[in-house]
């Protein structure tokens, strides 16, 4: 037995410095990684890992293959760049429209200014993660006209400095090679990151969410010294030694920051409730919680609008300051089926009923708030479209003139389902959402 895994694990090893290819993977298939001694466990993990890049490679350029070799060109005010063929990624690899965009612009890169890294990515040389940041640091300057023997450069200090370092360092390791090789375009670029500034949202689990800010470092600085400040100066307030809380506030500073960041947030919503307000509605946090919940006769999540579930002890907790409106859905499905209009004319509460139903938009992983986005006839007005629940919807702005401009078609359900078809003619459905589900 000793001699057989003997064998196995030096099988292993040869894999392991072997070319990546479909028949190396096909033998590493055969393996049973629990035969194997803790050494040679680890020789199979990185051996699975080099065959990873080589799918990776040829991921690239089916991206290409379908999105093509330069960025399509807006086809007339209402498009932009890649519209449809960003779509039609998103839609079938079931990405967000952000994520498929990416994706596109590693794969073009890769494949028409990095050869090396993408030959490097092909043999498993390299990671995925590693061939993104090459990618991600060294496009701005690609953009900017560097040399193609600068670029070769750069690729072949960043293949190299990989063997032995994680994607962050091997980042750092390029920003450093372009700044060297050319200080102007290197100045250029961080021009061109500010434009990129963004505060994102992503959900995390156990009722938590995450909040990235990109901003330039100066102004990072600036956000993160109010932060601190406004959290210092309540427990200078509540117990005077920063480091020491008082009995009766058990936080640690990070927490007091990250309250100081909510109280920022909510005191600005607070004064200016009636500055804008979308769908004539003003701007709230919304939850969804069954009546037995609310009561404490049942321990049922609810559901915050832009996040998904939420204990029933802090949807509860919520909903106790809350104004308070009533959904009646269907038993069995959970499909909303009528939203109480006592304290609205019919124009509103048909409003208030697509953005209660649909939640996001309803392009297939579009995550977009309803709150935000358009009341869309799935069938135009003009064409004999009925203003009803059946073929109304919420879109977002973009996927509004994709449908009217791009080549696009929806159909729409009762409720909230709807059924997509891409200028390729592929067909993508996208169910109803049960009120107490995550959009």
């Amino acid at each position: 037995m000793e001699i057989a895994t003997e064998l196995t694990e030096e099988n292993i090893l040869r894999l392991l410095n072997t070319r990546a290819g479909i028949e190396i993977l096909t033998e590493l298939v055969a393996i049973d990684p629990f035969s194997l001694s803790p050494s040679g466990r680890v020789d199979y993990l990185s051996a699975l890992e080099k065959q990873s890049g080589w799918l990776q490679a040829l991921m690239q350029s089916a991206i290409v293959a379908v999105a093509g070799n330069e960025p399509s060109k807006a086809e007339s005010m209402w498009s932009g760049v890649d519209d449809s063929e960003r779509e039609e990624i998103a839609a079938a690899l079931r990405l967000s429209s952000g994520t498929a965009q990416s994706r596109i612009d590693i794969a073009r890169t890769l494949v028409n200014y990095l050869p090396n890294t993408c030959a490097a990515l092909a043999n498993g040389e390299i990671s995925a993660a590693h061939a993104s940041v090459i990618v991600r640091e060294s496009a701005v300057v690609i953009g900017k006209g560097l040399s193609a023997a600068a670029i070769e450069e750069i690729e072949l200090k960043a293949i190299s400095h990989a063997e032995f370092h994680t994607p962050v360092q091997v980042a750092n390791k390029v920003r450093g090679t372009i700044a060297r090789l050319s200080p102007e375009i290197f100045e250029a670029a961080s021009e061109h990151a500010r434009d990129c500034r963004k505060v994102t949202m992503y959900s995390e689990p156990d009722g938590m969410a995450t909040i990235v800010a990109l901003l330039p470092a100066a102004d990072a600085q600036t956000v993160m010294l109010a932060i601190d400040a406004l959290a210092r100066h309540e427990s200078e307030i509540n117990g005077g030694d920063v480091s020491i809380s008082p009995l009766d506030d058990e936080r640690t500073l990070d927490m007091k920051r990250a309250d100081a960041l909510t109280s920022l947030a909510a005191t600005f919503l607070a004064n200016n409730v009636d500055s804008y307000k979308p769908h004539r509605r003003p701007v709230t946090v919304n939850l969804t919680i069954d009546l037995p919940t609310l009561l404490g006769l049942s321990e049922n999540p609810g559901i915050l609008a832009g996040y998904g579930a939420i204990p029933a002890t802090v949807a509860r907790e919520l909903a106790a300051d809350g104004k308070w409106k009533r959904f009646i859905t269907d038993p069995v499905s959970g499909e909303l089926l009528n939203l109480g209009r006592e304290t609205y004319e019919p124009p509103q509460a048909l409003i208030d009923f697509l953005t209660a139903r649909d939640r996001t938009c309803r392009f297939p992983g579009c995550r977009q708030p309803a709150r935000v986005g358009d009341i869309d006839h799935a069938k135009s007005w003009d064409t004999g479209g009925e203003t009803s629940i059946s073929n109304l919807g919420v879109l977002c702005r973009r996927h509004h003139r994709m449908k009217t401009h791009g080549g696009w078609e929806l159909k729409s359900r009762g409720d909230g389902s709807c059924t997509w078809t891409s200028p390729t003619g592929k067909i993508y459905q996208v169910p109803a959402r049960p009120i107490n589900d995550a959009a």
